[in-house]
């Protein structure tokens, strides 16, 4: 059973900085791609960012130069690393690994 669990959300102020963190059990995440997705209140979910394993990136261009996705396979652990925040990155964030989906960590962007 692989279970994916996200951390490091809350309330920040515009222009802020959070890490999201999504831990992995049951399954080694080396091999394969992670994926960040978010959804806000009243719209569909999108992606953000996802990690190939051999540690290739792709990100949304609504975040791409002020979001880093990174690895620690040893702790098989993705992170999702968010600077220069705007009310509209208000969401809750999920993690994805085919088939599986974390719960989420809600992030609040505050004007």
């Amino acid at each position: 059973q692989v279970q994916l669990v996200e951390s490091g959300g809350g309330l920040v102020q515009t222009g802020g900085s959070l890490r999201l963190s999504c831990a992995a059990s049951g399954r080694t995440l080396s091999n394969y791609n992670m994926i960040w997705y978010r959804q806000a209140p009243g719209k569909e979910r999108e992606f953000v960012a996802t990690i190939t394993s051999s540690g290739s990136t792709y990100y949304a261009d609504s975040v791409n130069g002020r979001f880093t996705i990174s690895r620690d396979n040893a702790k098989s652990t993705v992170y999702l690393q968010r600077n220069s925040l705007k009310p509209e990155d208000t969401a809750l964030y999920s993690c994805h690994h085919d088939p599986y989906w974390g719960q989420g960590t809600q992030v609040t962007v505050s004007s």
